[in-house]
């Protein structure tokens, strides 16, 4: 945790940590997260003494969170909150004006955008774009929110020529994914890692020897656990928004900068398609109108 040079990774390392920790040591963090005094000068006594619980415990939960403990915590997280970006998470409240909801709306996802790039795995994405190219099928499962995200992605695969299917059904699922081979790729979008549907078939594609690519808000998800390769985004959750709207946008960028290295991978390929899918709708647009 500490090893990450990025100060913007700090608060989305903690958050891909709070499934793993206790309902009362992730108290204890959204603890600290609501006090707006939280800095370098923050005694630990102090700390325990708001949270409700023992100083060994507040070093504990540090230590469980990857931090070397309390000092080491409290360094990286003074110097987070003392980001732009950190400021701009502000509640959506019933009170806001229009102009407050499009600030707040569009801060939370620009907040997004900084933080999933600070924690982006350059060579897992790497890993991803080799394996989306070489293989035979490529399958997308999803459900709900997350299947609109692999349609997305899909739709613009198929501009350049690379063909995926994109399965929301549970059986649909699990019979794609029976069909797969170790030439094959099934990549499970899912944004808490733990719908079941996906990590059933995910498993499945496993299995029969596919290789296999998360699409997550948390690394430490079971869906995380069980796939070769994990593209993580990151967003606060808000009661009025949820997490899953600013990690869409996040997402998105992940796969459309995933698109594009793809396409890299065989350019000649990719520009020749693109100007085959292009003029095929060509005749469907109405840009003269009379």
């Amino acid at each position: 945790m500490h090893s990450d040079k990025d100060p913007k990774a700090v608060g989305p390392r903690i958050r891909m940590m709070m499934p793993k920790l206790t309902p009362l040591e992730a108290r204890v963090v959204e603890t600290v997260f609501a006090l707006r005094t939280f800095s370098e000068n923050t005694a630990l006594k102090e700390l325990a003494a708001e949270a409700g619980v023992s100083e060994a415990m507040v070093v504990k939960i540090t230590k469980k969170l990857g931090f070397d403990g309390f000092r080491d915590f409290r360094a990286a997280v003074s110097l987070y909150n003392s980001l732009p970006t950190a400021e701009m998470h502000e509640e959506l409240s019933v009170e806001d004006t229009s102009r407050q909801i499009i600030q707040k709306v569009f801060r939370t996802s620009i907040q997004a955008l900084e933080e999933t790039l600070a924690i982006m795995d350059v060579a897992a994405f790497d890993r991803a774009a080799d394996l989306l190219s070489r293989a035979r099928h490529r399958d997308f499962y999803g459900v709900g929110g997350s299947a609109q995200i692999a349609r997305d992605v899909a739709h613009k695969f198929l501009r350049i020529g690379v063909r995926a299917s994109v399965e929301d059904d549970s059986h649909m699922m699990l019979m794609s994914a029976a069909l797969l081979k170790s030439e094959d790729v099934a990549v499970g979008f899912s944004h808490s890692g733990n719908t079941i549907a996906v990590i059933e078939a995910i498993q499945l594609a496993r299995r029969n020897g596919a290789r296999t690519i998360a699409i997550t808000n948390y690394d430490g998800s079971p869906l995380a656990q069980i796939a070769d390769i994990v593209l993580c985004s990151t967003a606060q959750g808000s009661p009025l928004m949820g997490e899953n709207a600013a990690a869409r946008i996040a997402q998105l960028n992940i796969l459309d900068a995933l698109f594009v290295a793809v396409a890299q991978r065989d350019y000649e390929a990719a520009e020749n398609n693109l100007n085959k899918t292009m003029s095929a709708v060509t005749s469907k647009r109405k840009d003269k109108i009379p």
